[in-house]
């Protein structure tokens, strides 16, 4: 988990969906603003009701999310406020236990570092 200083909070939340750039990829959306007086960048997760009607999922699929981002918070600009939204498929994508010939967790990375380098 990122501490709280680098997740972004509801107000900036609302302003990042009223006036954020969007970048796409299969199965996640980012959303964000360059806020060049900030220090720190803010980065959050969402997973709607639409990914999975059960909570114990949705909050794996968040702790997930930001466990493979703070590999990489280090590299992100300064002043990124953000917000990643995974889409309906992501529980079967990202969901779920590890076994010999699927890993969830590097699937997400390797999402993750797509929109990463989108950014840069």
């Amino acid at each position: 988990m990122l501490p709280k200083k680098n997740r972004a909070d509801r107000k900036t939340v609302e302003k990042i969906f009223k006036e954020g750039r969007f970048i796409n990829s299969a199965n996640l959306s980012f959303k964000f603003l360059l806020n060049k007086n900030a220090s720190v960048s803010q980065i959050s997760f969402i997973t709607p009701k639409t990914v999975s009607k059960k909570a114990v999922v949705r909050n794996l699929l968040r702790r997930r999310g930001y466990a493979v981002l703070r590999k990489y918070f280090l590299i992100l600009p300064k002043g990124l406020n953000g917000v990643i939204l995974f889409g309906k498929n992501s529980e079967g994508v990202f969901g779920g236990r590890k076994n010999n010939s699927y890993n969830p967790i590097i699937n997400l990375e390797n999402e993750i570092k797509i929109i990463l380098n989108k950014i840069n």
